[in-house]
């Protein structure tokens, strides 16, 4: 498939369709929108970057894209780790950012509709003010924007008992890929009117339409909440106890899972000191609940069955400057590990829950193997771990070589337990090549037909999940 470069005529129908401001072709400015959280190697440059600010100017803009046969890739905050946001085969950006409005809380319904380029806290905030409460809390939670979020159908550390994105998305408007506006879903918890069209799109990383308002679901928000952090001097030991809690205690809300090499570096990034950070690995539970009485005694129950499996201590924070404090060392992993090395590569890989000490085991064969250092840390409360390999002094060749020799293994043991190659930061670019490896030849066939269904010409997202047909 041939795509067409952005010419002077187009850019200038662009300004016409959402004026000249919000239509950006410097050099410089091109730059910011060429690449997202991923690694520098991905780095590609739009022709140009599109501002709109309704969904009627998207449609004009994709309808003008399909005219011309020009690539078009959404982007919000850009906090991706996938390259979802990267225009690959160049072409238009389509920059969601002015479209940051919450545009309405419905306290009888529980439910809010915003635009895609609101930032995930302020509208977890915003609903809290309200009496109410959105669950999924993602690490870049201060930055995402909740598009992106449904595009990825991002998880969190809450999935554990609250679920992910996807399971609170009850209603999207989209522009499609050939520039109509479509309402799928509303605020009905239940509908069995056809095929689903909502959660269809919700993970579909920007390739079958670009969201521009969404409703979610809320909740009550808990009244207490309780975090413990544990340490074990035993890795093994410390990922087989979460089955057990899991099975007993239904008011765990979060378990967090960081291996010594992860918290040694958030510390060093930080200039944080975590209790016990000589031990091999920590365990970092979250309790919540209504009733007082009942997190503490669930507290205490965490406590005697982790010390009497041969953890070191339970420190818990019950203050939010604690809590603060051990959740910034937990969210701020990625990054330090990025800050610290030449080369990283943030995986995200799942298991069933079952398989989790297995996984966690076969990776420490596969590093010692591949003569790789490999952080571990992650959601292991539902199965999502977060191995990053890091390069120590290969040079870029080296370490693309050594690396993907590695991932391929990797990918090769999570698909013999029954996991896949991505929980919540998405195929994107980063991972295509290693979709066949998890995901059966029919089904890429079915998720292939599905594209060009809705997408005809191919414009939308290109290069995402799979290769763009004709190409490598």
């Amino acid at each position: 498939m041939r795509f067409n470069r952005v010419t002077a005529e187009v850019i200038e129908r662009l300004k016409r369709i959402v004026g000249e401001d919000y239509v950006i072709t410097s050099p410089e400015e091109l730059e910011k929108y060429s690449i997202d959280e991923i690694e520098e190697r991905y780095r590609h440059l739009p022709e140009v970057v599109v501002k709109p600010r309704t969904p009627e100017e998207i449609a004009a803009i994709m309808k003008l894209a399909n005219e011309y046969r020009i690539p078009v890739t959404p982007r919000g905050a850009g906090t991706g780790l996938s390259g979802g946001a990267v225009p690959a085969h160049g072409g238009i950006v389509l920059s969601l950012e002015r479209m940051n409005e919450i545009l309405e809380i419905d306290p009888d319904n529980m439910m809010v509709t915003v635009e895609p380029g609101v930032v995930l806290a302020d509208m977890m905030r915003a609903v809290e003010a309200r009496g109410l409460f959105y669950p999924v809390d993602v690490s870049t939670l201060e930055s995402c924007h909740v598009g992106g979020n449904v595009a990825e159908n991002a998880g969190g550390a809450r999935a554990v008992k609250y679920g992910i994105t996807g399971h609170w998305v009850y209603g999207l408007e989209m522009v499609t890929p050939t520039g109509e506006i479509v309402h799928l879903g509303g605020k009905r918890i239940k509908d069995a009117t056809g095929y689903n069209l909502v959660q269809l799109v919700v993970g579909s990383e920007g390739t079958l339409g670009i969201i521009t308002k969404i409703t979610f679901r809320l909740t009550v928000k808990p009244k207490y909440v309780l975090d413990l952090l544990i340490p074990f001097d035993s890795l093994e030991n410390a990922v087989t106890q979460v089955l057990g809690l899991l099975r007993e205690e239904s008011s765990l809300s979060a378990i967090e899972f960081m291996d010594s090499l992860s918290i040694k570096a958030a510390e060093r990034y930080l200039k944080l000191t975590l209790p016990y950070d000589d031990s091999e690995a920590h365990l970092l539970i979250q309790v919540d609940g209504m009733e007082e009485e009942g997190i503490w005694q669930a507290a205490e129950r965490v406590y005697e069955r982790l010390t009497a499996a041969g953890a070191k201590e339970v420190f818990v924070a019950d203050n939010r400057l604690t809590r603060e404090k051990l959740w910034r060392a937990r969210r701020n992993i990625a990054e330090a590990l990025k800050a610290l090395n030449n080369y990283v590569s943030v995986e995200d890989i799942v298991v069933p829950r079952s398989k989790i000490p297995e996984i966690a085991r076969r990776l420490r064969e596969l590093s010692q193997i591949h003569d790789l250092e490999v952080p571990l840390y992650g959601h292991i409360g539902d199965g999502n771990l977060h191995p990053t390999p890091v390069s120590g002094d290969r040079d870029e060749e080296t370490w693309i070589r050594d690396l993907e020799a590695f991932l391929s293994d990797m990918f090769k043991a999570v698909k013999e337990l029954g996991g896949n190659i991505t929980a919540e930061h998405g195929v994107g670019i980063k991972r295509r090549k290693y979709l066949h490896l998890c995901v059966e030849p029919a089904e890429i066939e079915l998720m292939k037909a599905i594209k060009r269904a809705w997408d005809p010409n191919g414009i939308l997202n290109p290069g995402k999940i799979f290769p763009v047909e004709g190409t490598c």
